[in-house]
């Protein structure tokens, strides 16, 4: 009875966190997404950084309601809603979200390093044209990722008995259901067709944060030389937007080598601990919790017009550096 007891507190203590875990996130992701649609909606138009910001945001609303509300309810005792077709679809939804969150971050580092670059470098001709590829680029994204994720639920219709919400013998624990391990065949072309598309968007990445900060230091360098303190706006704005860049990127990057670590774990684990599932799922969790804060922190007028928004005495419209 005391075990039972301790072991519900437990499950009740996991599922707070989970809880305002899933609700901070939702909330940032809606409140940055209100704003850019309310942005397009005021100027017909989008910059690039905010339009790949937009789908980031997206991408990481998807991943907080596929995997922070179904963890919640199961870790407060509601996993009787998951059925066979609810576990595939938030797997379904959380694979997309994430391949759509790195692809997305990929895409921001590289055309922000493209935009930076001198006038006289080799990037000279894309540097004009890069906007204009961005809508494709996004749409190609969400096309790989929508279709390609699909291989798997179709693969498992096949094989319904391997999908459920009970506890069986060797099984992948996903905390709110489990899922049998797949076949070689299946696991290659997993390998294929989601892992190296991840891992070239991470060495895309690293390049394009390299190249920004050596950009950057040159950039500095270039303005103590001519000891001028009047830099110009447009240098100036590309400079902060540069930088918030690159936290953004640093700090997606750290939280999603770090969840790719626990997911590991728990895939390969036979029997994984309750605490190595929960960890894994409030880390894969951070960063599309954190991410839309950190982007409203560095538009530096939208906290004071959001809250005026609020105080219906002026809308959430405005201009921020990314």
């Amino acid at each position: 009875s005391s075990n039972h007891r301790k072991l519900a507190s437990g499950h009740l203590t996991v599922g707070i966190i989970f809880l305002s875990q899933t609700t901070v996130g939702i909330v940032g992701n809606f409140v940055l997404l209100y704003h850019y649609m309310s942005v397009y909606h005021t100027e017909r138009r989008l910059r690039f950084t905010r339009l790949i910001l937009m789908h980031l945001t997206i991408a990481n609303s998807l991943v907080v309601l596929s995997e922070g509300v179904p963890q919640t309810l199961a870790a407060l005792g509601l996993k009787s809603f998951f059925t066979t077709f609810a576990c595939k679809l938030f797997l379904y939804v959380q694979r997309v979200g994430r391949g759509l969150s790195i692809s997305s971050t990929c895409l921001l580092s590289v055309f922000q390093t493209i935009t930076i670059s001198p006038t006289n470098s080799y990037w000279k001709d894309l540097k004009v044209k890069a906007p204009k590829y961005v809508g494709f680029s996004i749409f190609l994204c969400w096309n790989h990722y929508t279709f390609i994720n699909l291989v798997f639920p179709l693969y498992v219709l096949y094989m319904p008995s391997q999908w459920s919400t009970k506890n069986i013998t060797q099984e992948g624990d996903l905390g709110y259901c489990f899922t049998i391990h797949q076949e070689t065949v299946t696991v290659l072309l997993y390998a294929v067709l989601i892992v190296v598309p991840e891992v070239l968007f991470s060495v895309l990445m690293i390049w394009a944060s390299g190249s920004m900060v050596f950009l950057l230091h040159r950039h500095k360098q270039r303005v103590q030389h001519i000891h001028s303190t009047n830099v110009a706006p447009r240098s100036s704005a590309e400079s902060r937007a540069t930088q918030s860049i690159l936290v953004l990127v640093s700090t997606f990057v750290s939280f999603h080598s770090l969840s790719s670590i626990f997911h590991v774990s728990v895939a390969y684990t036979d029997n994984p601990s309750l605490w190595l599932v929960n960890t894994a799922v409030v880390i894969s969790v951070c960063f599309p919790t954190v991410c839309p804060f950190f982007i409203m922190s560095r538009d530096y007028t939208l906290p004071r017009r959001c809250f005026s928004w609020i105080q219906n005495t002026k809308s959430c419209s405005v201009t921020g550096d990314i």
